[in-house]
């Protein structure tokens, strides 16, 4: 029988699947059987110092027939603070008392001290590794795109000096030289790149003439472009690559593993069909690896990378030999 073992987080995995962040890895029930059908791992939801703040900024902003000075605004801050983390610390204990594989954890600050105490808190919590959660949408045309990738690589440098655990990061795909930045920052010392972000994107309502939220869970095509990129970086990276967004399928997961990715983080497909896709997305590998004659993911992984095939298969950009003489 096929063996799905595999190498992510700077951990032995039993298997390539990993249930990616989402509000079902905040819950410990959901936990308990996302490990029970097989992931590799689980990734926790993030903690978001964004929503931290937003929290303390409506309850700042909440009717209120006192005027309470700065003061008050500063221990209040605190509290709201030291109360999300305690709740999040909770769930890493509980996590690892109903799961017996690796939790782990993940965070996403604005700030560099807050990088570093939620890492520590989190280390001591007892999460097997630490998740990165780093994205900056480049819209602010007065910030340079050198100011922008300092953000990760100080990130990944404070951090890294504060918790002994493995330490991997999530990224989105907006950098000038997304090739330059994968490579160096796999040099940094971190267990792994996850590709990539999914952001939440508005969408146009045109009969209210309004914003909108577009599409909560992926869709089936969305995969190609971390796909593609998965190609191209793998045999560049200096540590293991996992994709993400739109891994639907196992065929799918099969495609990133081929392209050179250790592993593939998949939600939207466990919402759709609940935890107990993972050990069908298991079964279908493996049976796929039996008739390949394959033993192992080593003995494929990354067999159609940038490595091993053309340039042009993963670079190309047009569609010259589909379009080119098109016609009505």
């Amino acid at each position: 029988m096929a063996n799905l073992s595999t190498r992510f987080f700077g951990l032995d995995l039993k298997s390539p699947i990993i249930a990616g962040s989402s509000s079902l890895t905040a819950k410990v029930d959901q936990i308990e059987k996302i490990a029970k059908a097989g992931a590799g791992a689980v990734v926790l939801k993030s903690l978001f110092e964004e929503e931290i703040h937003l929290q303390f900024e409506a309850e700042l902003n909440s009717p209120n027939e006192l005027a309470p000075d700065p003061e008050y605004f500063d221990y209040f801050d605190y509290v709201i603070k030291e109360e999300s983390l305690k709740r999040y610390l909770q769930l890493i204990t509980d996590a690892k008392k109903v799961a017996d594989i690796p939790v782990v954890a993940s965070v996403n600050c604005t700030t560099s001290t807050e990088w570093v105490q939620f890492a520590r808190k989190i280390e001591e919590a007892g999460a097997d590794a630490l998740e990165l959660n780093l994205f900056i949408v480049p819209s602010n045309e007065n910030r340079s795109h050198t100011a922008n990738e300092h953000f990760y690589f100080d990130t990944v440098q404070k951090v890294l000096q504060v918790v002994h655990i493995p330490v991997s990061v999530k990224i989105s795909h907006y950098f000038s030289n997304l090739a330059k930045v994968v490579s160096e920052l796999s040099q940094t010392g971190i267990a792994g790149i996850t590709l990539f972000n999914r952001f939440y994107s508005p969408d146009i309502d045109i009969d209210a003439e309004d914003l909108v939220t577009s599409e909560i869970l992926s869709s089936g095509n969305e995969y190609l472009l971390p796909l593609r990129w998965t190609g191209i970086l793998s045999p560049k990276s200096a540590c293991p690559l996992a994709g993400t967004t739109g891994v639907l399928t196992a065929e799918t997961a099969i495609k990133f593993l081929l392209a050179g990715a250790n592993a593939v983080q998949v939600a939207s497909v466990i919402y759709e069909k609940g935890p107990g896709v993972i050990e069908k997305f298991n079964t279908a590998i493996s049976q796929w690896m039996d008739q390949k004659g394959y033993q192992t993911i080593d003995e494929f992984k990354g067999k159609l990378s940038l490595k091993t095939k053309e340039i042009d298969a993963w670079e190309r950009v047009q569609f010259m030999n589909y379009f080119g003489g098109f016609s009505y």
